[in-house]
């Protein structure tokens, strides 16, 4: 059955179990944002940075930043701590001050760590570190996030710069270019916003994101829906706007707004940079006035059929009501596009086509009556021929004088056909021509038979478009004038010659190629009197179609400190180009350095190690990258990147292939020396010497790791590293690490030394030895090991057990005596390899009990009584072992059944070689008989016959004299017998547990003493006469016994005590008698007592007198002489 106890100790075993696995487990846990991350310089930097495990959840915890910039990795550099504001560093600390480097809280356990303003030395690894305020450390406490600081390449422009105004209802066209020259993998989102007069912020038209999908601003939902807003990429860089039907509320500042990102290590976006481009529209209002009349539009034309450089006189009439009272709007159009219009005040405008022939004079408009508008175009050409149109709506003038646009109406079309004349002049020109992205674009025109001036205006027409837009003129008196897109780009129109005229245009792109037009003018006293007109079709190659870049190296493939060149080639056309180096480490891209196109170079990082040559050569550029002494942080696969910037966008080319840059350790000369074997035996010391015999650097270190193999199984004993650190292996026992150290000595020498050898130890010792070098960065390598191999054999001692046999075959000894038997070893046992196990077995009497294990002292010191049946006798055994060779065996109280024969065994055991006890010797010293006599009974009770007369208390004393032995117990009984009785009765027992039993009865009154362990007394208290009679005491002896358990040995009897109780009266007379007794006692006393004096008197005398009588002889002297001595009464 089990105890409740046992449960409960099980259940406090399985607690603290389960508490030590607690303990074991971390706790606190922090954590930062992962690395690397891409910032763009200028922008904000933030990091998060939390903690959990603590034991207060709620109390604000405290955190510190700091920084190993790539100058100097091992190296920290404090920033910001939120609890000393002395922390940081004097390089950062008035960043702190003035809040652009900040801790933000955004619970007791999370903070973000911000730089407003990010520079390009803030790369680094960030390193966030909570304070621990606990007395015990118990997990993590900091995080490491490494930062990248990239350039902002990211670039926005538009055309549409100036000032746009348009009426309510127009439709509206604006373009933009973004694009950015990172090397790393980001995308652009790009928007549309609106900034209304009045409001804080922009909102969106709309925005292309960076997964490409288009999203409509909130309230242009509809519109966009409805296909009245569009948004187009245009190419890789170009982004247009479409808005149709424009209403007033689309008036404000529109801009345009790109962001790049970049996918961070925890899978979410991240925006690096942003850059936007701002253009004022102005939307007019149209009111819409009711027509109390038709409007009447009719166009008539005068010639209809012309030659090219003919007068076209184009009238549009009007007609309704209270026509003088109203103002007019009047347009005139050809195949849907706009020429010109004539506005209500009477202004004329032209469209962007139309322009540059406006400016020449060959269009001119005037309201020429009440009803009547004319537009005049001369000289006309060919292009000009087609279907015109003319429009007209009211315009209501406001109080304030603005004016509102109503109803418009179209008048029929007019047909217009224009067949080529032969002229004096003729323009000569290229049909075709093909250049290059990037290159400039030169288009030559000669004009023959001349007689006049000469103006020229070059017109172009992409493959998009159905018209031709004038790009740039050159009047008659050598004024030049830009138009359209071509505003702010670099072209120029020039006159090299009187018969010759030349267009270029510098860095042109795809979007250049189309067809060029050359339009000549001749004039006459201020009047165009001929024009021709020439074209040619443009091609534009895309440059990375042309140039190809290469990436060589003669030796990429070094040892440590060696130098590397890399050779990137760019073959092509000279073109601009801005070059970036670029290094991969496993899956991380790092930029080296960027060299623009007007030589600036703008570098990543701690790029000290690297050099920049570019060499020119005829069909080709060489980009050269030199590494000065290479390191292993140099390793890794090389790429150039070559990109345009033309027209304000960043064109990337095909980077260069890859070329990985090998930088190995340098070989090894180490030179090991160390004996091939060594023999020893067990318990001695194993000493092996590693010394290195080669010629060693003055910086290198060296790292030692000493494993053995044993049968094909190789396994680490320790490892020393450069910096002198030990540590075992993992399969190392704690008793071999107890044995088991190593030192260094000079030379260098490697000492491994194992004490105490074992059989186990055997086996071949590899001393391994790795050289550690610094390289040109102060950072360690480690050189291929060097190794060497010792074969220890640990041998056996010879095994010569021997017993001292000279025994005593019997030995006798009385029950309750301690018996002392004794084990000797004779030889030599000074070997410390060998273990002795000590057994006694014992072979009861009469072969009850044969060859049974009595005790062991085994080999590992365990001391053991393996037969339960004998705990009776093993409870009584006392083991010694005074010396390293003997045990001795003593049996306490020893009891009969302790008889039979005893015998010594011992047995020697060494450990083989794999820590596995081997037995390697047995003997023993022969059986001793025991035979243990019980003791003689001796028991034996000092009182005598005697009567007694008594009138108060009496006692009865039962005195031990002897006993049989000293662990004898006794059970002493009084009887009483009356006189007139024969039959005694028992009164009172004292057991020998101490147990005591009254018998007399109630009435009478018993005091026992038991002053002395062989005295016992029994006093009667108040008797009377009926307590006369005769009393004696029985008196039982037990001894215990091994089998029997305790035991009677012995019953004796004492004398017989007659007790004579007196009434009163008889104590009256007793008293008178006993009175006369005690004084006639009393004068016989004091006589002898006065006789002595007397005869002492009497012999002082006589002493005196034979003084002076020196030959007189005493008279109480006796015949025989007194012995001086004194004798054995004395």
């Amino acid at each position: 059955m089990k105890r409740p106890w046992d449960s409960l100790r099980r259940a406090g075993l399985l607690f603290c179990l389960g508490l030590l696995m607690h303990c074991g487990e971390a706790r606190v846990h922090t954590e930062a944002q992962a690395g690397p991350l891409y910032r763009v310089v200028g922008s904000l930097l933030s990091i998060s940075c939390n903690v959990s495990g603590f034991p207060s959840e709620s109390t604000q915890k405290e955190f510190e930043f700091r920084i190993k910039k790539p100058a100097k990795p091992d190296f920290d550099i404090n920033i910001l701590s939120t609890s000393d504001e002395q922390f940081g560093y004097a390089v950062y600390s008035q960043r702190v001050k003035t809040n652009e480097i900040t801790v933000k809280r955004v619970s007791p356990n999370s903070v973000f760590f911000e730089i407003h303003t990010l520079q390009k030395d803030d790369e680094g690894d960030y390193e966030c570190t909570v304070i621990n305020s606990e007395s015990s450390f118990s997990g993590t406490y900091s995080a490491i996030t490494t930062v990248k600081v990239i350039d902002n390449s990211l670039s926005v422009s538009s055309p549409d710069s100036s000032p746009l105004n348009y009426n309510e209802g127009d439709a509206l066209t604006l373009t933009c270019q973004a694009s950015s020259n990172t090397i790393q993998h980001t995308h652009l989102s790009f928007a549309w916003y609106l900034h209304k007069d009045g409001q804080k912020e922009a909102q969106p038209i709309i925005s292309l994101d960076r997964d490409f999908t288009l999203i409509p601003g909130q309230g242009f939902e509809e519109r966009y829906h409805a296909g009245l807003i569009r948004l187009d990429k245009i190419g890789e860089a170009t982004y247009r706007l479409k808005m149709a039907n424009l209403q007033l509320s689309d008036h404000g500042k529109i801009h345009c707004q790109a962001q790049e990102w970049i996918q961070d290590p925890d899978r979410s976006w991240y925006c690096i940079a942003q850059n936007e481009e701002e253009m004022a529209v102005n939307v007019k209002a149209r009111e819409v006035v009711p027509d109390t009349s038709a409007l009447v539009v009719r166009i008539s034309a005068q010639p209809t059929v012309l030659h090219d450089g003919q007068e076209l006189s184009l009238s549009c009439n009007i007609d309704t009501e209270k026509l003088q009272e109203r103002f007019f709007s009047v347009a005139w159009l050809r195949e849907g596009v706009e020429l010109a219009q004539i506005g209500p005040t009477g202004v004329l405008s032209v469209g962007p086509e139309y322009s540059g022939r406006e400016r020449d004079g060959e269009i001119r408009a005037a309201r020429i009556a009440d009803k009547t508008y004319r537009l005049i175009l001369q000289p006309v050409r060919t292009e000009d021929q087609g279907e015109y149109m003319c429009r007209a709506w009211p315009q209501n003038r406001g109080q304030d004088g603005a004016f509102t646009q109503g109803a418009a109406q179209n008048s029929n079309t007019q047909l217009i056909t224009i067949s080529v004349k032969e002229s004096g002049i003729s323009v000569e020109m290229q049909s075709s021509l093909s250049v290059n992205e990037g290159d400039r674009l030169n288009l030559t025109c000669k004009v023959r038979g001349v007689k006049g001036q000469l103006s020229v205006t070059w017109q172009h027409k992409s493959s998009s478009t159905t018209q031709f837009i004038s790009t740039i003129s050159l009047s008659q008196e050598g004024v030049m004038e830009r138009d359209g897109e071509f505003k702010n780009r670099k072209v120029r129109a020039i006159r090299p010659a009187p018969d010759t005229f030349t267009l270029e245009l510098d860095e042109v792109t795809t979007s250049d190629s189309g067809v060029y037009q050359c339009a000549v003018s001749e004039w006459q006293t201020n009047s165009k009197t001929n024009s021709q007109s020439q074209s040619a079709t443009v091609t534009v190659t895309p440059i990375d179609s042309l140039v190809k870049v290469f990436l060589i190296s003669r030796n990429n493939k070094v040892t440590v400190g060696e130098n590397v060149e890399l050779m990137c080639r760019v073959k092509g056309p000279r073109v601009p180009l801005t070059l970036t180096w670029s290094l991969q480490r496993d899956s991380t891209l790092d930029s080296i350095l960027t060299l623009y196109s007007d030589g600036s170079i703008s570098w990543s990082g701690d790029q000290h190690r690297y050099q920049l040559k570019v060499e020119n050569q005829k069909n080709q550029v060489i980009h050269y990258l030199l590494i000065n002494g290479a390191s292993l942080r140099e390793a890794g696969s090389y790429q150039c990147a070559a990109s345009l910037f033309l027209q304000n966008v960043n064109k990337k080319l095909p980077p260069s292939n890859r070329l990985a840059v090998m930088v190995e350790n340098p070989v090894s000369k180490l030179v090991l020396t160390s004996p091939p074997s060594v023999t020893t035996t067990i318990s001695k010391n194993i000493d092996i010497k590693c010394s290195v015999t080669s010629e060693p650097s003055a910086s290198s270190r060296y790292a030692v790791r000493w494993l053995i193999k044993q049968q094909a199984e190789s396994r680490l004993l320790l490892s020393l590293d450069k910096d002198a650190q030990v540590t075992f292996g993992p399969q190392v026992e704690v008793g071999l690490i107890q044995r088991i150290s190593t030192r260094r000595t000079k030379g260098p020498t490697f000492e491994l030394a194992v004490r105490q050898a074992e059989i186990s130890d055997n086996g071949s010792y590899i001393c391994e030895v790795a050289e550690w070098q610094q390289d040109p960065r102060g950072d360690w390598y480690k050189l291929s090991p060097v190794t060497k191999t010792t074969v220890v054999t640990v041998i056996e001692p010879a095994t010569d057990l021997r017993l001292d046999k000279k025994y005593q075959p019997q030995f006798f000894a009385m029950e309750g005596d301690d018996v002392t038997l004794e084990c000797r070893i004779l030889s030599n046992i000074s070997n410390p390899a060998s273990f002795y196990k000590f057994s006694w077995l014992y072979t009861g009497h009469n072969n009850s009990i044969k060859d049974v294990s009595l005790v062991e002292l085994d080999h590992t010191g365990l001391l053991r009584y393996p037969n339960q049946a004998l705990r009776g006798l093993q409870g009584r055994l006392r083991l010694s072992r005074p010396t390293h060779g003997s045990f001795y065996l003593r049996i306490q109280s020893i009891h009969e059944e302790d008889s039979g024969t005893y015998q010594c065994q011992v047995e020697q055991y060494q450990q083989d070689h794999k820590g596995h006890w081997q037995q390697k010797a047995l003997d023993n010293n022969g059986p001793v008989e025991l035979i243990v006599h019980v003791p003689e009974i001796k028991l034996s009770i000092g009182m005598d016959e005697l009567e007694l007369n008594v009138s108060r208390d009496f006692s009865i004393p039962c005195p031990i004299n002897e006993q049989s032995s000293n662990e004898s117990e006794f059970q002493v009984t009084w009887f009483w017998q009356k006189t007139k009785e024969t039959k005694h009765r028992p009164i009172f027992t004292s057991y020998r547990n101490s147990t005591l039993q009254d018998r007399f009865g109630k009435d009478y009154q018993l005091r026992f003493e038991h002053p002395l362990p062989n005295q016992f007394q029994l006093t009667l208290l108040k008797p009377d006469s009926e307590n006369s009679g005769i009393y004696f005491c029985e008196v039982e002896e037990w001894l215990p016994s091994l089998s029997h358990g305790w035991r009677k040995i012995a019953v004796e009897k004492s004398q017989n005590l007659t007790v004579n109780v007196q009434t009163d009266g008889t104590r009256s007379s007793e008293t008178q008698c006993n009175s006369g007794t005690w004084i006639g006692i009393f004068a016989a006393f004091i006589l002898c007592l006065l006789l002595v004096i007397f005869v002492l008197v009497l012999k002082i005398c006589q002493s005196r007198g034979s003084e002076g009588k020196k030959s007189g002889q005493s008279l109480w002297a006796e015949q025989l002489p007194l012995s001086t001595q004194p004798g054995a009464d004395d």
